[in-house]
């Protein structure tokens, strides 16, 4: 690693143009050389050779891995899930659909999927933040170098597709190639006219609406367009019943609504060599009643749907906005290149529940252990006087950049070779302006006063970055073996201030900048037995880049792995039968980890220290009605993951609250399970499926000091620390065509209504979601 500090520097330039010192206008150059001189090559002749297909044309620009098809030769493990998969169960909650994946370990936070924390391999759960998301092949996460943290994520409601990339296939992609690469694959233009209609309504009042239509047209001077319009809607009252108080009555809006538009325009002009040129525009809104306060656990126990009233304030606003412009050529067959400009615009505010200010100062997983006369606990309740402190989270995140990819297809000798070579320019940007509102309560727990603070005093502060990206990979095939090598190189240009635009005058106003290199490479193995069965193995390097003010104020390190993966997969079709085996070991160094999760420590980003993860991936699959080529199909699949993800040596946090607080050598990684299954089983007869799915999570800890009891290593309670439920989740699905265009469809999700605590964090014990019912309608003509 190279690091370069000024310790202070006069001013942050919200406009800065995007850049890295001198490589800013070459790398530009090379961009715009590549896009114009592409197109003027094209266009010399009128004459479109672009296959035609009945399927939407799935770009390889969009797509990592493509198909089922495409998974069971991957020489690197890796998962697909289809439109179709997705249709099954109508999941709109990524973590129910990522608990079918092996190797892949999410924590509930709200029971509806809105925040998912998902990790791959052992790595650290929260937010999302050590995983690369991308929609369509571009990054979508808000500030993924500056502030990594996911609060939004694309949401699966929509989607066509889901992709999961675990091992050295995600070589190509960053900055995070410590955890996994997770990219969401939206609705694509479809080939000819189509419409889809699908309405649903459920328990609390959900109701789902999801629209689309697009067509492609050839133009009467050659060439062709094509289109697609796109409408989402989500909303719900909520689960949990918040408690009422003499001033407050409306104690069951705890939902959310979320609205989610999209348009793309694709041309394909009458050129002698493929060219496409497509733009994206999407929306989404959310408006969420949502809080981080937890429950007692003697409340947990009898009610865990229950909110107490102090988090009657807490919401959660946000609205994002993308675009993206993609060129597509091919100068002859066997080079093809893209070049993609993007940008991304995020705004939220989550104005919630932070701490007690009298009659003492308390934060909130330590008032849910104080039950006392009049204490902490009572206060959250609304049965005691007492003044709590919420705080406006109101951040404004901006990402824009340019990347282009080159792939070439040549021989030589018996080899064939698919070589690709990448560069990404990309600036991403957070801007945190907050303040506190103080609410006084009586007994009763009437608000009797309150007093907005000065906006900036509870965080003010702004971080980017400016990163250049650079890798190659050289897919070889040869005979029976395939081999990948792959490299990435990162560099980063890093900056902050803080305290520099308060009303008061007040904080700590400091600023500084940095940088960080970083390499990633790695290389993978595969070997075809036959034309079912084939074997792979791949070593890869990662790294995951710290956020500019932790990196240039505590001189933190990127977090680095090794990765190992040995694998093998069989698909006979005639067979029914499906399989896969993964063994798997990454040594993660100088793991990132925030101090807390919306908690009242330090809240300081640290080196933790290291991190062992072991394990199995174990997938198979079987249909006996398509073996015996009967009329109806039996798909029966069943994934395992077996994981041994252990400190390597002592946690190195100061942050009392952070989740390895306490941690020793040989302690279990926070929230990720020894074992974990997902058993699906299915029937499907003419124009009858029927689907169920079974998911076992066993209890795992919530901090790295391994207690079983809500107390911190230093004595201190803290309703964070302890376990979650184990606990075994049943849903059921039922799918029947009435028409050759319409088709009925309704669920059961938790069955037998299991009540478990899926988190401790925020702050304190959290349920998943209880027995859930929905049914509808989908159309498409």
């Amino acid at each position: 690693m190279k690091r370069n500090l000024t310790s202070q520097r006069e001013v942050i330039k919200k406009n800065n143009a995007l850049g890295i010192s001198m490589h800013s206008g070459l790398l530009t150059t090379i961009c715009m050389g590549l896009f114009f001189s592409s197109l003027l090559k094209a266009q010399e002749s009128s004459n479109m050779e672009q296959a035609q297909t009945d399927q939407p044309l799935l770009l390889p620009e969009v797509s990592l891995i493509g198909s089922d098809a495409s998974q069971q030769v991957l020489p690197a493990s890796g998962v697909f899930i289809g439109k179709d998969d997705l249709k099954k169960q109508n999941y709109v909650d990524v973590n129910r659909v990522l608990r079918q994946v092996p190797g892949v370990y999410v924590r509930e936070e709200d029971g509806s999927g809105l925040f998912p924390n998902i990790s791959v391999r052992g790595v650290t759960t929260e937010r999302s933040k050590a995983v690369t998301v991308m929609e369509d092949g571009i990054l979508s996460a808000p500030a993924p170098y500056s502030a990594p943290s996911a609060y939004y994520i694309p949401n699966v409601g929509r989607m066509s597709g889901l992709e999961i990339l675990k091992g050295s296939s995600q070589i190509k992609y960053g900055p995070h190639i410590t955890g996994g690469v997770i990219n969401y694959l939206s609705t694509p233009i479809p080939v000819d006219q189509e419409t889809f209609l699908k309405f649903s309504y459920g328990s609390y009042n959900e109701v789902i609406g999801h629209f689309w239509h697009g067509d492609v047209q050839e133009l009467n001077k050659g060439g062709r367009i094509g289109y697609l319009v796109e409408g989402f809607y989500h909303g719900s009252d909520g689960f949990k019943t918040i408690d009422a108080t003499p001033d407050f009555s409306d104690t069951e809006d705890t939902g959310f609504k979320r609205v989610e538009p999209m348009v793309k325009i694709f041309w394909e002009p009458d050129t002698a060599n493929y060219n496409r040129i497509e733009f994206k525009y999407g929306f989404s809104g959310l408006d969420a009643n949502e809080t981080y306060l937890g429950l007692s656990e003697e409340d947990f126990s009898a009610d865990p749907f229950r909110r107490y009233a102090a988090s009657r304030f807490d919401r959660i606003e946000t609205e994002q906005q993308q675009f993206s412009l993609r060129h597509i050529v091919e100068p002859d067959p066997s080079l093809r290149i893209a070049t993609t400009a993007y940008l991304q615009n995020f705004t939220r505010n989550w104005a919630k529940l932070k701490d007690l200010r009298a009659p003492v100062k308390m934060g909130l997983s330590q008032a849910l252990q104080d039950t006392s006369a009049g204490g902490g606990l009572a206060i959250l309740k609304g049965q005691a006087a007492g003044t709590y402190r919420l705080r406006n989270n109101a951040r404004d995140y901006q990402l824009y950049g340019i990347q282009t990819s080159a792939t070439k297809q040549f021989v030589t000798g018996n080899a064939e070779h698919e070589w690709e070579t990448g560069v990404r320019l990309h600036f991403d940007e957070i801007d945190r302006f907050q303040w506190d509102v103080q609410y006084d309560q009586d007994a009763s727990g009437a608000i009797t006063g309150a007093q907005t603070g000065v906006k900036g005093a509870a965080g003010d502060r702004i971080q980017q970055s400016r990163a250049l990206a650079i890798h190659t990979q050289d897919q070889i095939k040869w005979d029976r073996w395939s081999i990948t090598p792959g490299i990435r190189f990162e560099t980063v240009d890093q900056d902050y201030e803080q305290d520099q635009r308060r009303g008061d005058g007040g904080g700590s106003p400091a600023s500084g900048d940095g940088s960080i290199d970083a390499v990633a490479g790695g290389i993978s193995f595969g070997y075809e037995i036959n034309q079912d069965w084939n074997a792979f193995f791949g070593v890869h390097r990662g790294f995951s880049m710290p956020g500019p003010r932790s990196s240039i104020r505590s001189n933190l390190e990127e977090e680095t792995s090794w990765s190992y993966e040995l694998g093998t997969r069989y698909n006979n079709s005639e067979r029914g039968l499906t399989a896969e085996a993964i063994a798997f070991k990454t040594d993660f160094n100088d793991l990132i980890v925030g101090g807390n999760i919306g908690g009242g420590g330090s809240a300081t980003t640290e080196n933790v220290g290291d991190i062992d993860s072991m394990g199995l991936e174990l997938a198979l699959g079987y249909d006996h009605g398509q073996a015996s080529d009967w009329s109806v199909r039996t798909p029966v699949r069943l994934s395992v993951t077996l994981t041994d993800a252990t400190l390597d040596g002592n946690a190195r946090n100061t942050d009392a609250e952070s989740l390895f607080e306490g941690g020793v050598d040989g302690a279990e990684v926070p929230y990720i399970p020894n074992y974990q299954f997902n058993l699906q089983a299915g029937l499907e007869f003419g124009k009858l499926g029927a689907y169920a799915s079974l998911t076992y999570v066993p209890e795992t800890y919530t901090s790295a000091s391994n207690s079983s009891g809500n107390v911190r290593a230093d004595g201190t309670p803290d309703a964070r620390v302890g376990t979650t439920d184990n606990y075994l989740l049943t849903d059921l699905s039922v799918r029947y065509q009435i028409r050759e265009n319409t088709t009925i469809f309704g669920g059961i999700r938790n069955l037998f209504d299991k009540e478990y605590v899926a988190s401790r964090h925020p702050h304190g014990p959290r349920p998943g979601l209880p027995r859930f019912f929905n049914g509808g309608v989908e159309m498409n003509f």
